[in-house]
């Protein structure tokens, strides 16, 4: 049984760096389901502040993901439709092109977005650059906690295994 939730764990870990690049799955919080899941296993110690902890981490960075486009979007002018068009592009770039496809779908969708507020090009240029900032600094900041997530996961292991 531990064997199987030290694996189900590293599955989840991974899937929440995935999810990192993905609207469709909480990244840090998939990763942390990971954590919570070897602390199961007789092999880790059941850490409940370490849990709480890195929860709230989680949490927190599920929210400030939400926030962030919004934030860009409005202190560069733009509007709802930009932000969906940011979206969506993202989601169409990332399975067509991968990380490089995340980048350019992200601004390019922006941009349409804005478009059909604005009607022109040249205003829909700067709000678009707004809501791509913000995404994409969600985008790596979801990515960076994931990470350390699944460094945790290593560590945890590692050390309650091999001591």
């Amino acid at each position: 049984m531990d064997i199987f939730l030290i694996i189900v764990g590293l599955i989840f870990c991974i899937l929440g760096i995935i999810g990192s690049f993905s609207p469709i799955i909480p990244g840090p919080i998939t990763s942390w389901v990971g954590l919570f899941v070897i602390h199961f296993s007789s092999i880790i110690p059941f850490d409940i502040q370490f849990l709480i902890i890195t929860f709230l981490v989680a949490v927190s960075i599920f929210i400030i993901d939400l926030v962030i486009p919004i934030i860009g979007l409005k202190k560069f002018g733009g509007t709802r439709k930009g932000l969906i068009g940011a979206t969506v592009g993202l989601l169409i770039g990332l399975f067509l092109a991968g990380p490089i496809g995340l980048i350019g779908g992200s601004f390019l969708g922006a941009i349409s977005g804005e478009y059909t507020s604005n009607k022109s090009l040249k205003k829909s240029l700067k709000p678009a650059i707004g809501t791509f900032i913000g995404i994409i600094s969600g985008t790596i900041i979801k990515f960076l906690v994931a990470t350390l997530f699944l460094a945790l996961y290593f560590y945890l292991v590692y050390t309650n295994l091999f001591s």
